[in-house]
């Protein structure tokens, strides 16, 4: 598709504002050098891109930060801040009820930054955005895939489209779709892959891959996307709110950290360290 090709150009144009120097753009010919398997016009080659472990990158994240003499309360939910000046009072449920005060509060509520931005005493709402919910469907390949490298095809509308990648023991799998959910406050959202969903994802993997055998894919997970738009609007991510929105010193709230919200963590946690070493 033309539309398509302009995308791809576009991207790499844009590629080294983004602190990526690396980005290639490859000719059908070279990417079928590459991957045979592969339907394609025309290409970019990524060289360092790649996956990671997340469970143990959050392990390690922890070890760091308990080592530094911080404490983590799990299963511990924040339920109302007061402005208590100077700083805040958290107002913790759990097993152990409590009420913690301090000078900083950083929301990184996920999927609920929006609704406890709302329970927030003082802070004016008109800067919280609505809550989408965005589910991401994963389903595995059986077998093996003819793939060496992870394969993306051009993003599109509210994400970046099925792909191809490999979990740490190089199982291929593919995803994620987008399926808007409604999450009623104080639920849990329903995780569950639906099977039916497979026939969308024969078609959008055939694209790319048109030998992909029939009865080759099988459910596997789901995530969600905390979305700050619903389906009918251009997306966007990514909302890092501090004082110079809601006039608030000591807090930020970080809306619509959807994927690569994990990979950007440590650039966030630089970004949010200098929006309070400037208030301190």
């Amino acid at each position: 598709r033309k539309n398509e090709l302009a995308e791809l150009h576009g991207i790499a144009k844009r590629a080294p504002d983004a602190g990526v120097h690396d980005l290639r753009e490859l000719t059908k010919r070279e990417a079928l050098e590459m991957e045979p398997a592969l339907r394609v016009e025309a290409a970019l080659l990524s060289p360092s891109t790649g996956i990671f472990d997340a469970h143990a990158y959050m392990l390690s994240l922890q070890g760091d930060f308990e080592d530094a003499g911080g404490a983590i309360a799990f299963h511990a939910k924040a339920t109302r801040i007061e402005m208590g000046g100077p700083g805040f009072i958290v107002h913790v449920e759990g097993a152990e009820p409590m009420a913690l005060r301090s000078r900083i509060v950083v929301n990184a509520g996920g999927l609920w930054a929006p609704a406890l931005a709302g329970q927030i005493e003082g802070l004016d709402p008109w800067g919280n955005p609505p809550a989408y919910f965005a589910k991401g469907n994963y389903f595995s390949l059986t077998g093996r895939a003819p793939f060496s490298r992870l394969i993306y095809p051009v993003p599109e509308e509210a994400g970046l489209g099925i792909h191809l990648t490999f979990d740490m023991g190089g199982q291929a799998r593919f995803g994620p779709d987008v399926e808007w959910i409604d999450v009623p406050e104080g639920t849990e959202p329903d995780y569950a892959v639906d099977p039916s969903r497979a026939a969308l994802f024969y078609d959008a993997v055939r694209r790319y891959w048109p030998g992909l055998p029939d009865g080759a894919l099988s459910p596997a997970y789901s995530g969600v996307r905390p979305k700050q738009n619903g389906p009918s609007w251009p997306s966007y991510d990514f909302r890092i709110s501090d004082y110079f929105d809601h006039f608030t010193p000591g807090l930020v709230n970080l809306f619509g950290i959807e994927s690569p919200g994990l990979t950007a963590s440590l650039a966030i946690a630089e970004m949010v360290k200098g929006m309070v070493e400037e208030w301190e």
